[in-house]
């Protein structure tokens, strides 16, 4: 039986372009063996995973989206969207690799096959902060490079509550821009998408054993404001923020979309409050910049931040793209653990 509670389903074409083309960019698409990506809780219409399927065949042509949905009504709804796409009578390729199926957080795979990306967007907030890390946990287990227990558990305990700070940089996201800031402790696990130590001699580098991405976040109902944390099997790696940049009144608007395990933190003392503070001050002595455009304002003020200590990941291509990373241990909950 699937494990989870059925979502409010609500989905709008277009709302998750964002973390679309993040995905996309991320090494572990390019270096997985097998390209195979979940859109889990996809919601009423399956068309975010159809949108998945082709944003990701940019990168990799092969990459096949399996859509999972507690719903049985939901599934039936995709598979009729499917027929549809078949027979060519939508802009999805009629040849699309794409399926749906009933699944949860347990993240059912046909022959044994583990993901290479799980994204799950829009689940998890409907659930107390308290269940967050057990559905991460479950979910993790199921992304290649994942160990599992009965029960969908990690079979081991390591401990990785903040990413590696003091890291040259992140897959995917380019070089550490700054000095990293007091508050958070390296963590023993890998970036996302980064080869693993263990099998990656001798492969070449675009086929090194990696390690599988869940990427869990929220986003606004059209897509213009987003945010998510990705994990690797060993736990949570990179926060990112992902924003429309015209007509933005200041970065904090975000906060109304923090990811479960943050929207609740955004108070005084914690790390993500002073950081979306710091960001929008950074926004507001940039404003002369505007005069330039949103995207030299905002390339400006991660500067900013990156020269007040805050372990910004680059390439600035990306914030061109309204977009911000940094390490887990800059923003993670004050007393968090990943068991």
């Amino acid at each position: 039986m699937p494990i989870g509670a059925i979502t409010r389903g609500t989905t709008n074409t277009n709302r998750l372009r964002r973390v679309d083309r993040w995905i996309a960019a991320q090494p572990v698409l390019r270096r997985a063996d097998d390209p195979l990506v979940v859109d889990l809780g996809y919601g009423a219409s399956g068309v975010t995973a159809l949108e998945l399927q082709q944003r990701l065949a940019k990168a990799r042509a092969d990459v096949e989206v399996i859509g999972l949905e507690i719903s049985p009504e939901r599934v039936a709804t995709a598979n009729r969207q499917l027929e549809s796409v078949r027979a060519g009578a939508t802009p999805f390729a009629p040849d699309a690799r794409v399926s749906f199926a009933l699944g949860g957080f347990e993240t059912p795979l046909p022959r044994g096959r583990r993901a290479a990306v799980i994204r799950a967007f829009n689940v998890l907030r409907q659930y107390d902060e308290g269940e967050v890390v057990a559905a991460w946990q479950r979910m993790a287990g199921r992304l290649q490079g994942g160990r599992m227990l009965d029960g969908g558990q990690r079979a081991s305990g390591t401990s990785t509550g903040s990413a590696a700070r003091s890291a040259s940089g992140s897959a995917g996201s380019g070089m550490l821009v700054g000095t990293p800031r007091a508050g958070g402790s390296a963590g023993s696990g890998t970036l996302v998408g980064t080869p693993r130590a263990s099998g990656a001699s001798g492969r070449s580098a675009d086929r090194a054993t990696v390690s599988g991405m869940l990427v869990e976040g929220t986003c606004d109902e059209i897509g213009r404001v987003s945010s998510w944390v990705a994990l690797s099997p060993e736990g949570p790696q990179t926060f990112t923020i992902s924003l429309r940049l015209a007509g933005l009144e200041k970065p904090s608007i975000v906060a109304e979309r923090l990811p479960k395990i943050l929207i609740h933190r955004n108070v005084e003392g914690e790390r993500i409050h002073s950081l979306l503070a710091e960001l929008d001050e950074a926004w507001q002595r940039n404003a002369p910049l505007s005069v330039y455009g949103p995207r030299q304002r905002w390339a400006a003020s991660i500067r900013a931040l990156a020269a007040a200590d805050w372990p910004v990941l680059g390439p600035a291509a990306r914030w061109r793209l309204g977009e911000l990373t940094l390490p887990w241990g800059a923003v993670s909950p004050l007393g968090f653990a990943y068991p």
